[in-house]
């Protein structure tokens, strides 16, 4: 969530906080927040796609910190958007910003981005360090609230929602946690984090007499997340609030400022929100009431107790039974291993498709994914053939809708995307959704691989950990449009034996003998990574190209959930590094030598041709041969079929049944 402007108002007024030395003690961290903010790191490149190691590395550096000033960090990340879907517009918002922050970067200008697979990548991050998460199934702020009072610890977050919750312990700003200036105290207690820790006692004794608990009153009428200003502005006009409510400099912190003095005569929220009232038309007055008096219910206490799960690993939610998600959905959701992808197609049949920086000219990048997404919208939302569903409405044929939002060229556009029809083993009533994962592991594997259009037999020879990556890739080779270009596959493939390389140097196995040729060869690989590189130009083709291939990984790693991980999960931190995936291609176009980088290890060389075999072999002999024409022919068909394409389209091989695409599946609205 988040109250407009009461950031910048509470920062603009330093009174409100206290010095806080940060060591030995619980500390209830919101997950979204933090992720955020190690993303926004100052020299993160934001136009190439991420570097997920080196946000895996800022991840641990956090938690080390930690660690050695004696916090327990307990981590608690938003899950779904919610049955209610309250949040929708906002939603829509701040999609139509990041696709306007995404465009901007694809033209050369500033702005941050987060990159796609950041989230997964900070679960991973949470796993390897041991760090306890859990993954609410809606929006996470009044479980964190609660959990924090139950242990009277602060909370850590950026959210200003956390300004009105009346917590025990504390708001602690991230903005104000110097966990890279650490300072070693005198006294035996040892080091600590310097904060600040925001107390909403202090804030309203400054508006005395303010009542803590006509604070959710005030957020809900300035507006957040869920509600905003335009049903009260009958009110602001006429309501006489101390101070003014003058426009220009300073008049949004004095909107803020008056309203809190207005709302101190009154003893309780109720009593305020008769008086709101008396400032409305009498036929909008009911409609209000019932709408501000829902929106405060989001600062009142959890029925979710967080404590429970970090100690039993039991996670009890009313919402999610009302909704009648099958238990093992919610118990994976809860830890992590389900993206909040999933609940939302499940329970919204609505999802979002986060833009990335592309070449907005062309369809979005997640268009050559979607023959993975249908499959997933297919076993979520499959409609059972028994007997006992009998009557005619259920008897139609016809698959499930899913709405999506995605972007068209530079606008935020809701498809309706049809879901794929599944194998008749899937199709079986002894499997339904909430029996999923009692059908063999290897009828899993199967349509993993047979919506991947890849044979278990091609990918033996791959290291297991990798085998998803390796399967996304062949997938992404025959459904990329525009088609991928052999150096792009070979840039991708380099970047991957990189961070092999740099998993067996850096967590060497115990049980081998380390390899002098490994060592020398990364040793190489981080002297030319120092060279400073000829050409720098950002090729947003390119871009796009390794945009697809997120996408696709993207959904593949969720299919891959959802089914139980049939195949290992890829340490995305040692996956994809998208500046150096840029380079790898710049400088294979100008100087192909550089395919020989790893040529010090033989192991790593012969991974590399093993990776690349296995992919080309998926294609026919000449794919790639076919990309060498004439660049004026490629342009002139290129403009022609831009002009023709309207509506989003895959290239997929006949003999993937799963993926063939009806042209009805995807309808496309403006909205």
């Amino acid at each position: 969530m988040g109250v407009q402007g009461l950031t910048g108002f509470v920062e603009e007024r330093g009174v409100f906080f206290t010095e806080l030395r940060v060591r030995d003690t619980k500390l209830v961290i919101d997950g979204s927040s933090l992720y955020h903010r190690l993303c926004f790191a100052p020299d993160a490149d934001f136009r190439r796609g991420g570097d997920y190691g080196a946000f895996a590395a800022a991840v641990r550096d956090f938690f080390g910190v930690l660690r050695a000033c004696g916090v327990a960090p307990f981590v608690v990340l938003d899950g779904g958007r919610g049955a209610e879907d309250r949040k929708l517009p906002t939603l829509r918002g701040r999609a139509a910003e990041q696709l306007r922050a995404a465009h901007g970067l694809s033209r050369g200008a500033g702005g941050c981005l987060v990159p796609l697979l950041t989230r997964e990548a900070f679960v991973q991050a949470l796993g390897r360090l041991g760090v306890p998460f859990v993954q609410c199934f809606a929006e996470a702020d009044r479980e964190i609230a609660g959990l924090a009072n139950r242990w009277g610890c602060p909370v850590l977050s950026l959210d200003s929602d956390f300004f009105v919750f009346d917590l025990a312990g504390g708001y602690c700003p991230l903005s104000h946690f110097q966990w890279q200036s650490v300072r070693a105290a005198a006294e035996p207690r040892g080091c600590y984090v310097p904060a600040r820790c925001f107390s909403a006692d202090r804030f309203c004794r400054h508006f005395a007499p303010l009542s803590k608990a006509l604070l959710p009153l005030f957020a809900v009428m300035n507006g957040n997340d869920f509600i905003g200003l335009e049903a009260l502005e009958a009110f602001f006009s006429k309501a006489r609030l101390p101070r003014g409510c003058a426009a220009g400099r300073g008049g949004r912190h004095l909107r803020l400022q008056g309203l809190l003095h207005w709302l101190a005569q009154f003893a309780e929220p109720a009593e305020a929100v008769d008086n709101v009232l008396k400032y409305l038309k009498k036929h909008q007055r009911e409609e209000i009431r019932e709408l501000l008096c829902t929106s405060m219910e989001d600062y009142a206490p959890s029925d979710v107790n967080l404590e429970d799960f970090f100690q039993k690993g039991c996670y009890e939610c009313e919402a999610a039974r009302k909704a009648d998600v099958p238990q093992w959905v919610f118990d994976a959701l809860a830890k992590g291993k389900l993206a909040p992808f999933v609940i939302n197609a499940l329970i919204l049949r609505s999802t979002f498709l986060r833009v990335q920086v592309e070449n907005m000219q062309r369809p979005s990048a997640h268009s050559a994914a979607l023959p993975i997404r249908r499959v997933i919208y297919g076993l979520l939302l499959r409609v059972s053939h028994g007997a006992e569903d009998a009557s005619p409405s259920k008897q139609t044929n016809e698959l499930p809708i899913v709405c999506e939002f995605d972007r068209c060229q530079k606008t935020l556009k809701k498809t309706f995307v049809q879901a794929a029809s599944l194998p008749s083993d899937f199709c079986d009533d002894r499997f339904p959704l909430d029996k999923l994962m009692e059908m063999p592991v290897s009828c899993r594997q199967m349509l993993l691989l047979e919506t991947l259009g890849v044979k278990m037999s091609f990918l033996e020879p791959i290291p297991s950990h990798l085998q998803l990556a390796v399967a996304v890739t062949c997938y992404w080779i025959r459904c990329a449009e525009p088609k991928v270009k052999l150096n792009q596959l070979k840039a991708l493939l380099l970047m991957i034996v990189s961070g092999e390389l740099q998993r067996i140097t850096d967590d060497p196995d115990p049980t081998v003998l380390p390899a002098e040729d490994d060592s020398m060869a990364y040793n190489e690989f981080l002297k030319w990574k120092e060279k400073k590189l000829q050409n720098n130009d950002f090729d947003l083709d390119a871009s796009h190209s390794f945009c697809q291939w997120q996408c696709c990984l993207q959904m593949g790693f969720y299919l891959n959930q959802l089914l139980g991980t049939p195949l290992s999960e890829p340490d995305l931190s040692r996956l994809y590094t998208g500046t150096l995936v840029h380079r790898l291609y710049q400088e294979l176009k100008s100087a192909p030598s550089v395919e020989n980088l790893f040529v010090f290890s033989p192991k790593m060389a012969q991974l590399y041709l093993v990776l690349l075999n296995t992919v080309e072999s998926m294609v026919s002999p000449d794919f790639f041969q076919k990309m060498t024409k004439t660049r004026s022919e490629s342009c002139k068909k290129r403009k022609a079929s831009n002009k023709k394409k309207t509506a989003i389209r895959c290239a997929v091989p006949e003999t993937q049944h799963l993926c063939n695409v009806n042209r009805f599946a995807s309808l496309e609205v403006d909205d």
